[in-house]
Formats: structure tokens, sequence, C-alpha cells
């Protein structure tokens, strides 16, 4: 489907929900139960950051369409062009309903004026890392002043530079190289630069390619935080639009339970869905990758205790790090921005059915034999 026929669908769905809205209230107003499922019908287009939904990192989602969770909505997932600053564009101008920036490309998007709302918080920890050759690992990430780091695209210093900063590296030494999508980390490996970007789940799907490196994990010394789900203020602030929202979340909160259950499971309902990635990693390997990213997903959960909560002092560090880097000219107001309205319905689900399905999954032989216990200790 082209971009601009989106665009067009978007407007026409909004116009419906609206429409829908008065007949909504009417059956409240005369005690009529409304279902659940009814109340969220509509179509929500979510837009990847990355070239390729052919990955583990969106394992919810694929658990929740082969599961029923998302109801009656009508879902896509796209790739967003390699563009770091796509998802937010793609969103602002209505070609999708929901995208999924990393914090830097959110607020450049917030800086050029585009009114978005952070809605669910997937990483409670950090997820962006730094890659090293074997042996070139430094102790401290410091020693990168003066060296490359390898992007695969341009934004993606905005990514790098809070972060940095927020280790006390002098950010105006470092020299950034944009060696593109997908092949930032061969470039990596054939000594184009001195380190790369990388993140939890990557780490795995590089080792399966045969790029084995020594990384210092984001997770391990940042309390930034990452990529999170964000939608239009005017979405947000219409609350004809909230049922939809909130139960097209609360799938991915399920999908999220699912994976902590049973990671094996929710790594082969993606390995079935994309059955190319078995060329690139075994079910061991796959598995890792999808570990590494739950881990990420579940971060700081004794500070959160749901699913997509947002940290306001993470956050808030992430911006004050923005301000003083020059990287964000004004101040943000987290609470015009960030939002954890929609996250307490969409953790409102039973986790116990959840864990049913998780544990009633029935694994193939290969993925049978993935030791789970030997990967979490590696993490």
């Amino acid at each position: 489907m082209e971009l601009d026929m989106i665009g067009q669908g978007q407007i026409n769905r909004r116009r419906m929900l609206k429409i829908s809205a008065g007949g909504v209230a009417a059956l409240a107003a005369s005690g009529t139960l409304i279902p659940q499922a009814a109340l969220a019908a509509g179509t929500v287009r979510w837009v990847s950051p990355r070239g390729t939904i052919e990955v583990l990192d969106d394992y919810p989602y694929w658990v929740g369409q082969r599961f029923g969770y998302f109801g009656d909505i009508e879902t896509t997932l796209e790739p967003g062009p390699s563009d770091a600053t796509a998802t937010v564009k793609l969103v602002d101008q209505g070609q999708a309903d929901m995208g999924y920036p990393s914090p830097g490309v959110l607020t450049l998007g917030l800086a050029q004026g585009i009114p978005l709302v952070s809605v669910f918080h997937m990483g409670g920890s950090d997820v962006f890392d730094f890659a090293f050759r074997k042996g070139e690992r430094p102790a401290d990430l410091r020693e990168l002043e003066g060296k490359t780091v390898l992007l695969g695209s341009a934004g993606w210093q905005a990514i790098c530079d809070p972060m940095l900063h927020a280790a006390g590296v002098d950010i105006s030494t470092i020299n950034y190289v944009a060696a593109g999508w997908p092949q930032w980390g061969t470039a990596l490996a054939q000594g184009q630069g001195d380190s790369a970007l990388a993140w939890a789940g990557l780490r795995a799907q590089w080792k399966g390619q045969g790029l084995d490196f020594d990384y210092i994990i984001g997770k391990d010394f940042s309390e930034l935080p990452a990529n999170s789900f964000v939608i239009r203020k005017g979405d947000y602030d219409d609350m004809a639009l909230r049922p939809l929202y909130t139960e097209y979340l609360r799938a991915w909160a399920k999908g999220l339970e699912f994976g902590r259950v049973n990671p094996r499971a929710a790594t082969q309902i993606v390995m079935e869905q994309f059955p190319g990635l078995a060329s690139q990693m075994t079910p061991t390997v796959a598995t890792e990758s999808m570990m590494q990213l739950a881990e990420v997903f579940a971060g700081r959960w004794d500070e959160r205790g749901m699913w997509g909560f947002h940290l306001r002092s993470s956050w808030q560090k992430f911006f004050d790090a923005g301000m003083e880097i020059g990287q964000i000219q004004s101040e943000i107001n987290l609470d015009d921005v960030i939002s954890n309205e929609l996250v307490r319905g969409a953790n409102d689900f039973s986790a116990s059915q959840v864990a049913d399905d998780a544990n009633g999954f029935e694994l193939s032989d290969e993925f049978s034999a993935v030791d789970v216990e030997a990967i979490a200790a590696s993490l």
C-alpha cells in the first residue's frame, strides 16, 4: 500500500471512530454493558525504527497475533525507512498510528515541533550497547574520545550523544560515520571504525551472522530510557480513541508477559512467522536474542511493576542530558510528552491466563532442546 493511501485511510478511520463514539455514549447512558472488544474496534498501524520487521525485537506482537490478543483490532506492523527520524515523521503525517523511536529520535521530533506523546515505554533499561572487535573493548567508555563510532544512520547520533555524555565522554571528540543499514556491523569487523552502536537482541543476531564482538552493555552503566511507543498528541487527547489504544497496548503487554513465562515459545513463534531467520540464527541464538530483549523490556521492574511504565526520573535525566549537550534547545515538560495513562489499562489482564497460554504452547524438538538456563546465566 502506498504511503499516501495509508494517510488517507487514517483520516477515514478517525472520522469513523468519532461517529461511533456517539453511539458508545448513548449505550453507556442507557446502562447497556458494552463489550471491551467492541470499544476497541479499529485499526492501528505500527511502524518500526528499523528497515525490517524480520527480527526478534517485536516478539510480543507476533505472540499477540498468534493468540488473538488484539481481538477485533485490525493491526499492521511495518518496517520504516532507514532514516532514523522516519518513525516520528510517518506518525506525524498520518501514515502510521504508532511509532517506536528511541528517546533521542523522539526529542528530535519534538524539537521540530512534532506533537507526540509517549504512551508505552518498552525498555525499562537502556537497550543500547557499544560493540568492539574482540580484544579491543576499553575499560571505560571515555576511551572512545578521539575515536570513530559507526552507525547505521546518521540520525543515530541522537542516540549516542546523550548516552556518552552521561557516561562522562567529551562527545565533541567523537567521529561518527554512517556506514549504512544493515552493514555497519560488518564495517566494524572490517576495521572501518573503533566501535559501533548496537542493542540488546542485535548482539545475538550479529553473533549468529559470524560478527562476534565484545560489548559495553548499556543496561550495566546507563540510567537513561530506551525506545517507547508514541502516538500523535491529537490522538492521545481524543477520548474516543483511548479504548482502541489501550486494548492495542494490552495485547503487547500480554505478549511481553508470555515471553517472560516461556521465552522459547515466543522465539519459536517469531521464527515460524519468518522462516528465513533460520538461515541467520539457530534456535539457541534466536532464543538468546529474544532473552536479551526481554531482559531490557522488564528492566528496573522493581521500580516499574507494569509493562510499558515510564520512569519519570529516567526520562528527566535524558532530557537534562539533551539540554546540556544542545540536542534539546528548550526545556521539555515531562507531563506534555510522557504518559502512563494508558499503561495502567494495558496491564489490566489475567497474567495467569497468559501463563496458561505460554506453558501450554507446544515446542518443536529443536526449541525444546534450547537451554534457557544457560542463556539466562550469560546475560
